[in-house]
């Protein structure tokens, strides 16, 4: 049988071969395609569903109003107002110089300004606040803008007009470093609060009780939510959150006395400061600080002018508050002080007798009397009653060497914060030798080193010794209630919208003078001699005030400056209720204008008018 031999098989052309190879790449594409399509529609379909969903709605945070701040008697010192603010989507903002350019030309000329305005207004305001932050262009819109940009919503959706609330000040000016003021929140703010509900575009208390309450004060922010079509208009509005106001901040601070301080200060137009302090709990009735400024310019933006006045020392840095942050000699109102270290040390009796000659010599140095005006003899409740700066030196040079006079101005609180529950209080100062010649070792030029006249100075509240007025009230009122040291604080408590108590604060003890009853009584009967008996210092001012009241004058002396005025006063004497503190920069004596203005103070708070009275005070220190 004879096997034929296979046919070789026939060459594929050129063709075939093309062809099969572009048939495998096509199978390939639509695999990938396949599993793409798979992907987005199984694997990622929820994810890409809400992203288009959030494509179509819009969530605008809806800030909450501030609670309201009051009086102790309920009136309102702040509350809120709306405003209609533009603003800018920071996201909207074309990225390319040409297209933004464009829009601030836009927008420019529907605010009635260039486009170079609204381009420094988006950079100061990107410059502080955090990323994504709505940019304010102006607030307070008009209406006839307001509609305008309702109406051609698909000309500028880069542009949103919202309501805010913005603080609204009734009683004007009143209180202002009490109150404090908000802005909105930085970059630095998120990152210092992480716990807090911040967002950008949110508000946060700045200075003040605004500040220190920030939390109950803010509420929680709400939102809406706007369905939106591919322009960015509002076609409707989706189910929302409602914001929920703040809680109400009810201050201690007793209007009428607030009032009567800031109005009797600015009337002698010299920076000053006054502190009205209820002896028994520590509640502050007034704290004032002149010059003072309008709380209302922080609701807008500041311009650098505004800025660089309210640290303008010429016009007596308004932002200053010298109430709790000034720090200055306090002159004689110290002596109460010196007079129960004194004693406590055993160095005087209330009954040992110094001839005061106005004038004496303690090693090589002669201490004088302000006037050198001679008292003749003098026991310690005539000291106080006639302000004799000798008796005093001496017991000042006496207590050199030891740390009786340190450690008694400590028990009062002195040297330290008082703990106020507002910001910026300084801490003063009570010198040591150990401090001072420290402070002589690192700077020798504005500093001596310690030597018995600096513990002289001291006696009196001069040389290096530093108090605020608020530490120095709170000295007062621990002198007045029998040696308890209160922390002195703004809050009352706290109400819900409809002002149902949420919480009260509480007096806190921050520590006890040990004050023999004895030599308290000594002493408020020499200060009761100062202010009403016909040789006193003040007794021009309260003489004729038909409340008893106990009170000493105090006249320092500042560096290249004229001399400080201060009045301390405790009424009524002998169980007082009220301990106030009021001092005048470049005031002079402490009868001339400090005591006045306690004077208008006591009379608002005890509705009680002084009279005129005739005769010498003597020295009015």
């Amino acid at each position: 049988m004879r096997i034929e031999p296979l046919a070789p098989k026939p060459k594929r052309s050129g063709t075939s071969r093309r062809v099969a190879v572009i048939g495998g790449v096509g199978l390939v594409l639509l695999g990938i395609l396949f599993f793409r399509l798979w992907s987005l529609q199984i694997v990622t379909g929820d994810k890409y569903l809400a992203e288009a969903n959030q494509n179509r709605t819009r969530e605008v945070r809806v800030p909450a109003p501030r609670g309201d701040i009051l009086d102790r008697d309920g009136d309102v010192l702040v509350d809120n107002r709306m405003s209609m603010a533009l603003q800018l989507d920071p996201v909207e903002i074309p990225t390319s110089v040409a297209g933004r350019r464009e829009l601030y030309a836009r927008v420019g000329k529907v605010l009635d300004h260039d486009a170079d305005w609204v381009r420094r207004k988006v950079y100061e305001t990107k410059k502080d606040d955090p990323p994504g932050s709505p940019i304010t262009l102006a607030q307070d819109v008009d209406d006839d803008i307001v509609y305008y940009l309702q109406e051609h919503q698909d000309e500028f959706p880069e542009v949103h007009v919202n309501r805010i609330f913005v603080r609204k000040y009734p009683q004007g000016l009143l209180a202002a470093h009490i109150l404090g003021s908000v802005g909105e929140v930085t970059a630095e703010d998120l990152e210092k609060n992480p716990e807090k509900d911040l967002a950008a575009g949110d508000t946060l208390g700045k200075t003040g009780v605004e500040q220190t309450y920030d939390d109950q004060l803010r509420g929680k922010p709400g939102d809406t939510r706007l369905q939106v079509d591919s322009t960015g208009k509002v076609i409707s509005q989706l189910p929302s959150t409602l914001p929920e106001p703040g809680e109400s901040v009810r201050l201690s601070i007793d209007k009428k006395i607030q009032e009567a301080g800031e109005s009797s200060l600015q009337s002698i137009g010299l920076p000053g400061a006054f502190v009205a302090m209820d002896v028994n709990n520590g509640q502050v009735l007034g704290l004032g600080s002149n010059p003072t400024f309008d709380p209302s310019i922080f609701t807008h933006p500041l311009t650098q002018k505004q800025v660089d006045d309210l640290y303008d020392e010429d016009l007596g840095a308004p932002l200053f508050d010298r109430a709790i942050g000034g720090q200055y000699a306090v002159g004689s109102i110290f002596k109460p002080i010196t007079a129960l270290a004194a004693l406590d040390g055993g160095y005087v009796t209330p009954d040992k007798v110094v001839n005061d000659a106005g004038t004496i010599k303690i090693a090589d140095q002669d201490f004088n009397n302000a006037g050198k005006e001679a008292h003749g003899p003098v026991d310690l409740r005539r000291s106080l009653e006639v302000s004799s700066d000798v008796y005093y030196y001496l017991l000042g040079a006496d207590m050199n060497g030891t740390r009786q006079l340190q450690n008694w101005a400590g028990y009062f609180g002195l040297g330290k914060p008082t703990g106020i529950d507002i910001p910026g209080e300084s801490e003063g100062l009570v010198p040591t030798p150990k401090w001072v010649n420290q402070a002589h070792k690192e700077e020798p030029k504005y500093y001596d080193p310690w030597a018995i006249g600096q513990n002289i100075q001291f006696a009196i509240g001069q040389g290096y010794f530093q108090a605020s007025p608020l530490q120095m009230a709170v000295a007062y009122s621990a002198l007045g209630n029998g040696g308890t040291v209160l922390k002195p604080q703004i809050l009352l408590q706290t109400e819900d919208a409809a002002g149902r108590v949420i919480k009260e604060a509480e007096p806190e003890v921050t520590g006890e003078v040990p004050i023999d009853p004895a030599y308290r009584q000594v002493i408020m009967e020499g200060l009761h001699d100062a202010a009403q008996a016909p040789e006193g210092t003040s007794y021009q001012v309260f003489g004729g005030f038909p409340v008893k009241i106990a009170g000493k004058t105090g006249t320092a002396e500042r560096t290249n400056e004229p001399d400080q005025a201060w009045y301390a006063a405790l009424a009524p004497y002998p169980d007082p209720e009220i301990a106030v503190i009021v001092t005048v920069e470049r005031g002079g004596f402490g009868a001339d204008t400090a005591a006045p203005v306690a004077l208008q103070i006591l009379q608002d708070y005890f509705h009680k008018q002084a009279k005129a009275v005739s005769g010498s005070s003597g020295n009015v220190e």
